[in-house]
């Protein structure tokens, strides 16, 4: 029987949609990586820029620690949804490189602390919070941004999927991807009428 490590469940959790947000700028221009997708400006680099700032906020302020990260919106240091785009002097590089030191503090905050450690969210709302509950968050935080950036990323250039070597999905070809999208396009609209 194996003991389980819940921290390390958590850790290996997050860690794994951390790399999956930056899996999705690999490969593309600089243009495809800020290019607005949604009506609402989604784009593949704002999305790690905004989870630096969270991983910042929820790892290391909260928990007295400390790191420069992007500063949000949503907490009222920045104006709106300044953390969800890159002007066109923030580098790709700088922004994946700060979100990787952003993992590394986080990561020693996670290592320090028991998942019952409590820290104190700070801003307009401020509250105490536990570690496990911020690692619960930001799990479900990063993979909600993966999740965006899966979609931006296969409307760019059709890559999808979850990761290198395992994207996840039905085996098929580009004609059988275009008869299964015409078959859920006519699902739509029978259910439509």
């Amino acid at each position: 029987m194996t003991t389980p490590n819940f921290k390390t469940d958590l850790r290996v959790y997050l860690q794994d949609a951390r790399d999956a947000l930056l899996w999705k700028l690999e490969g593309l221009s600089e243009y495809d990586i800020r290019r607005p997708m949604t009506p609402t400006g989604t784009n593949l680099l704002g999305l790690v820029k905004h989870a630096t700032g969270a991983e910042a906020l929820y790892f290391g302020a909260t928990f007295g620690r400390p790191f420069d990260g992007t500063p949000l919106w949503i907490t009222g240091d920045a104006e709106p949804n300044a953390d969800l785009w890159a002007t066109a002097d923030e580098s790709r590089e700088r922004i994946a490189g700060r979100y990787r030191q952003a993992w590394a503090h986080s990561d020693a905050t996670i290592e320090s602390l028991e998942l019952d450690a409590v820290g104190r969210l700070p801003g307009p709302e401020a509250h105490e919070i536990t570690l496990h509950r911020v690692l619960v968050h930001m799990i479900a935080e990063t993979g909600r941004h993966a999740g965006h950036a899966d979609v931006v990323r296969e409307l760019i250039d059709g890559t999808a999927g979850l990761r290198p070597g395992d994207d996840n999905l039905a085996q098929g070809d580009a004609t059988w991807w275009a008869g299964h999208r015409a078959r859920v396009e006519r699902a739509a609209r029978e259910a439509g009428r």
